[in-house]
């Protein structure tokens, strides 16, 4: 039997049930399933209404894991998320209530509609599953994903996202527009959101963290992290960018790579599964001299893998 065959058939039959809501995106479902076995966190970057939302309420709903939504807004705060301390009369002292931090799957919708300031209180929760409040530290729980979605920064109403916040999404992808047949599905009055209802729990969180410590054993021979480095150097050095990736990015796609090998049932990596990751990993991390210096070249991924040789 192939190593970790049992887990893996357990997430094949996550993605193809969360296929028959979210129809016609499978590639997309197994990219944001690779995100939240490498324990990463994921940004969907689309127009509205495409279907974000419900690939989060699908993912939180067949593994079974708490799932809370923040609508983010231009005059929102950080306690408006990280939670904050209010002073209770009954006993004379300060009393902290949790924000909608502290969950397993947090949506955090339209993230660019609200300051970087706000932005920036999913920093420290992101990278350290903790968040700091009036000196106290307190744990997030266990698995916590972020998914955050975003609207093209050309509409009205937006922030651009800072590189720091960029850099701590272990993926980026954009779902696009449905295939006909299943956009005629809609138009028949098959409503995905009431659909999610009845989705049955296909992957316990139990089964989901046994996933995650076999996915730390998956292996990279010494030619593969030779054709990732030749992939992050061209980044970096060939003048093609003016922001190449950082050392998280690159440690960001050797665990994408891996739980990539692991979905297609393998205890070992292969270039395709480098290949297959890659522009998710690295789109959203590249920022390109064209145009303007403030424009991340999302399309430069696919350049980069064109241009790089896998043997050297």
């Amino acid at each position: 039997m192939v190593w970790g065959l049992g887990m893996r058939d357990e997430l094949q039959k996550t993605i193809k049930t969360i296929g028959t809501v979210l129809l016609g995106k499978e590639h997309q479902v197994r990219l944001a399933m690779a995100c939240l076995l490498a324990r990463g966190h994921l940004l969907i970057e689309d127009l509205p209404g495409m279907g974000k939302t419900t690939l989060a309420l699908a993912l939180a709903k067949v593994l079974g894991l708490h799932y809370q939504r923040v609508q983010f807004t231009s005059d929102m705060l950080p306690a408006d998320i990280i939670g904050a301390s209010v002073f209770d009369q009954s006993n004379s002292s300060f009393v902290f209530h949790e924000g909608p931090v502290f969950t397993q799957v947090l949506l955090a919708d339209e993230i660019n509609r609200s300051s970087p300031k706000t932005q920036s209180a999913l920093l420290e929760a992101m990278e350290e599953q903790q968040v700091t409040v009036d000196g106290a530290t307190r744990k997030l729980p266990e698995p916590f994903f972020v998914i955050a979605t975003q609207n093209p920064v050309h509409q009205s109403g937006t922030y651009n996202l800072p590189e720091s916040q960029l850099d701590r999404f272990l993926m980026r992808i954009e779902l696009g527009y449905p295939e006909p047949a299943a956009e005629r599905l809609l138009y028949k009055g098959q409503n995905p959101r009431e659909q999610i209802a009845g989705l049955p729990c296909v992957c316990t969180k139990e089964q989901l963290h046994t996933a995650q410590l076999e996915i730390d054993k998956v292996k990279m021979t010494d030619n593969l992290l030779d054709y990732i480095e030749r992939l992050v150097q061209y980044t970096r050095f060939e003048g093609r960018f003016m922001l190449g990736l950082s050392p998280r990015g690159a440690l960001a796609l050797v665990k994408a790579s891996k739980s990539w090998a692991y979905l297609e049932g393998r205890e070992f990596v292969v270039p395709e599964d480098v290949q297959a990751v890659f522009p998710s990993v690295a789109g959203h991390r590249l920022m390109g001299l064209q145009e303007s210096n403030k424009t991340h070249d999302y399309s430069a991924a696919e350049f980069v893998l064109n241009h790089v040789d896998v043997l050297g």
